[in-house]
């Protein structure tokens, strides 16, 4: 029996990774954690995908990593089935947006961090929890969430534990937009839209500039075509994917 899965579907150049254990508040299982790389490097090799949405299925982004396979899930530390994840969805080549709403709490948050964006409902709720499980919150993770928060924010979060709403979330960087739950949908989808109609070498070479991977060369035709559609008052049509 299929206790959690993450689906997947493609709209155009959009793909969204649908976080699915409705049971248990789309937390993240075991085998989800770690089939997702594997998920992200089919994504990263079709051209056709241009922008990765993830979001959680029912109203919920994830509540976490599963309790009843926590031990499995956290054991390594660094070299864990999570960290590998939030690893993999960082370094994907392409732009990723969190479609968050409901809970985003301990791995749901993991996983929004290593997002490049994040949208939020207004009355999502979020945690950075281990400290309530007496689980050791990794290395790699923990200075990810101090890169986009800032260390002492990062450390009210893990010290404390406890949720908070969506506006604070914005105030404090783990949010970039806050939308009315009613408008959470298409918000991100006009954004993902407008992503993927820029230049796919622009946008990959600042997510590899900005993460420290190797940066793409200047392709000429793109810059010729992007200079034409502006003179000509028109969309470009980027060839780059």
């Amino acid at each position: 029996m299929v206790t959690g899965e993450l689906v997947l579907t493609r709209d155009g150049p959009l793909a969204t990774l649908m976080i699915t254990n409705p049971a248990k508040r789309n937390a993240m299982t075991a085998a989800m954690w770690a089939a997702l790389p594997g998920v992200l490097d089919t994504l990263a090799a079709d051209p056709a995908v241009r922008v990765l949405v993830l979001a959680g299925a029912g109203g919920t982004f994830c509540a976490g990593a599963d309790i009843a396979e926590a031990a499995a899930i956290a054991r390594h530390g660094d070299d864990s089935l999570a960290v590998a994840a939030e690893r993999a969805l960082a370094a994907f080549p392409k732009p990723v947006v969190a479609r968050i709403d409901g809970f985003c709490v301990g791995g749901g948050c993991q996983l929004a961090v290593a997002c490049d964006l994040r949208v939020a409902a207004a009355s999502a709720r979020f945690g950075v929890t281990p400290a309530k499980l007496g689980i050791v919150y990794p290395p790699a993770t923990t200075r990810r969430l101090a890169a986009l928060v800032g260390p002492a924010r990062a450390k009210l979060l893990l010290y404390t534990a406890e949720l908070f709403d969506a506006a604070a979330a914005e105030r404090w960087g783990l949010a970039d937009l806050v939308v009315p739950d009613d408008a959470l949908a298409a918000t991100v989808g006009e954004l993902a839209a407008t992503i993927a109609a820029r230049s796919q070498l622009t946008l990959r070479a600042a997510k590899a500039v900005l993460g420290g991977a190797p940066v793409p060369e200047q392709d000429e035709a793109e810059l010729a075509e992007g200079v034409a559609a502006f003179a000509a008052r028109r969309p470009p049509k980027f060839h780059w994917a």
